[in-house]
């Protein structure tokens, strides 16, 4: 896509003159996020809605005295039209901070730290959208979103810290439908468009919506050898970020990973997960503008090595902080791949089934790490190594020590990248990076 804005010396700019309205024992803080991103949305072979969105917000934290106050603005990247606004908000937070209660574990900017990392890529013009993505589905009747463009993280503080992180991504998140409303649910993404790629992704949904023609399978209640895919997997990992591997639930005794750091439980040797921000899909500082590590373990060889500590919790309980956000959620997440040869996942899974993907996790039990959810979308019952008909979907309830500890079989050998792809207000970033997952004696309840 054309730069048409030119976000970051506007940005750089404001940084420089707010510092000079900073008065004493006050501290300002910018965060921006900002987007120039073409969205095409498609059905039944024709676009359907489709446009470009060039915007960008400005969060404006003022501390002092103890106390935050935040106002979020536009931010248009023209220095003449956002100057006079962010001046106005400078003073209404001033004029609120001394009305606001104290904070008694407030955060401060430290130090000078700068970056700038960008990561351009080579996706597809706006004009040529429509062809690259309808043709390979002649004949089909699918269903999907397109959005693509170039994605900004910004920060400056009136210390002098200043980061900048900026990406040109595209994520195609889609679905191929039978004649009776069955779906095949598939998510390509990345900074680089590959035909081909998408050309053989394709053609395996098109297997999967042959398949998903047989008659439906009946699976009654009970524990099975599954193959979970890495759409799947990511989806289980997300339940981590949800009060899992956060130092602050953990302390507060609602972690799910409690029973592992106390180690009352244990996850399989096979299981290693680690941020990894060496990928370039998310900025490494935080809304402190701290920088992250570029990887931290977190689950090495089963055992919790680290767990994810802000600034925030280490100053309420007295540890030393690893940069994370003030939700402690994964932000790169990668688990490490295992041995299974992904021409072989049928072999090895034998008989049971062929998971895709999940839908609506949630915590059944999160003290022992127990999740409920259903299976969705192209799942199959499987024997001696052949698929042999679609399921309809199931709900589970399993504990992630079992499916990621005594129960885990194997990993495969190579691990995709399952993107976040919400736009709400903005384009998310970032993704997980994870194998799929052989288990034994995973247990349905429905």
């Amino acid at each position: 896509m054309s730069r048409s804005v030119g976000w970051e010396s506007t940005f750089n700019q404001i940084a420089e003159v707010l510092n000079q309205y900073v008065e004493r024992g006050e501290q300002v803080l910018l965060h921006l996020v900002a987007e120039e991103s073409q969205f095409t949305r498609f059905n039944r072979g024709r676009v359907r809605q489709t446009g470009q969105v060039s915007d960008g917000q400005l969060e404006l934290t003022l501390i002092g005295s103890g106390r935050v106050c935040d106002r979020i603005l536009p931010f248009t990247g023209d220095k003449e039209t956002d100057w006079p606004l962010i001046a106005a908000a400078l003073v209404e937070a001033r004029q609120e901070l001394p009305q606001l209660p104290e904070d008694p574990f407030l955060v401060t900017p430290r130090g000078a730290a700068t970056s700038r990392e960008e990561y351009p890529g080579q996706i597809l013009e706006a004009a040529a959208v429509p062809e690259a993505i309808l043709a390979p589905l002649t004949g089909t009747d699918s269903a999907g979103l397109y959005a693509g463009g170039r994605c900004i993280r910004g920060y400056a503080d009136s210390l002098g810290q200043l980061h900048w992180f900026e990406t040109e991504t595209f994520t195609l998140d889609y679905s191929l439908f039978t004649a009776d409303g069955q779906a095949v649910k598939e998510v390509l993404a990345g900074n680089y468009w590959d035909a081909a790629q998408y050309e053989r992704q394709i053609e395996t949904c098109r297997q999967f919506l042959g398949l998903m023609g047989r008659s439906p399978k009946a699976v009654p209640r009970g524990q099975y050898r599954t193959y979970l895919a890495p759409a799947a997997v990511a989806d289980l990992l997300s339940m981590f970020s949800w009060g899992g591997i956060s130092e602050a639930a953990l302390r507060r005794s609602g972690g799910a990973l409690r029973a592992l750091q106390q180690n009352e439980r244990q996850l399989s040797p096979k299981f290693h997960l680690r941020e990894n921000f060496g990928r370039g899909l998310v900025p490494r500082f935080n809304q402190w503008g701290e920088v992250a590590p570029t990887e931290l373990p977190l689950i090495a060889s089963g055992e919790l090595v680290n767990t994810l500590i802000s600034s925030r919790t280490a100053q309420e309980y007295g540890l030393v902080s690893n940069y994370a956000v003030t939700a402690e959620h994964l932000r790169a997440p990668e688990v490490s791949p295992g041995t299974l040869n992904e021409a072989d996942i049928l072999k090895q899974l034998d008989t049971g089934l062929y998971v895709s993907n999940l839908h609506y996790l949630n915590w059944s039990d999160q003290p022992k790490g127990r999740v409920t959810g259903m299976t969705r979308y192209a799942c199959f019952w499987v024997e001696q190594g052949e698929i042999v008909a679609p399921i309809q979907n199931l709900r589970f309830d399993e504990s992630l020590y079992r499916c990621f500890g005594d129960c885990l079989v194997d990993l495969t050998q190579s691990v995709v990248c399952v993107p976040e792809v919400g736009s709400y207000e903005h384009r998310a970033l970032g993704g997980a990076w994870v194998p799929g997952v052989l288990v034994d004696e995973f247990t349905y309840t429905l």
